[in-house]
């Protein structure tokens, strides 16, 4: 099984998002995660609102910390954009997504993000080999 961690500053927004769709794409042969470097300790609720209008409840997710993926290695680890390096998290590849932080779009532009961040998790796990 392959391992991905989504990583952004708060882990509030596109890294949670990322990680659920790796999970519904996955099809169980993904393990997903995100972290933040400075968690927000709180889902967005438009990340709530734009990921139920999909069918995926995010309030069950929790925004935490890379202290748990340091020294811990996965086989991907994804930034989103937000500048992030996580030195310390052993990573077989490193992708950097150029996505812009949606935290304060409007419920359109919010989704766009979404859709954006849908895609590329689609493209991730046909290169690892595991979309379902």
């Amino acid at each position: 099984m392959k391992t991905v961690l989504f990583v952004c500053v708060e882990n509030s927004n596109r890294s949670q998002m990322a990680e659920a769709f790796a999970r519904m794409h996955g099809g169980g042969r993904v393990a997903a995660a995100s972290a933040g470097s400075r968690p927000s300790g709180r889902i967005n609720p438009k990340a709530i609102e734009a990921m139920r209008e999909l069918g995926y409840d995010l309030a069950a997710h929790a925004s935490k910390g890379l202290d748990d993926f340091n020294g811990r290695p996965v086989d991907v680890a994804v930034t989103m954009g937000c500048g992030d390096e996580c030195p310390l998290v052993l990573a077989g590849r490193r992708e950097d997504w150029q996505i812009p932080d949606p935290r304060e779009m409007s419920p359109e532009e919010f989704r766009g993000v979404r859709d954006l961040i849908e895609r590329k998790v689609r493209e991730l796990l046909t290169s690892l080999e595991v979309s379902g």
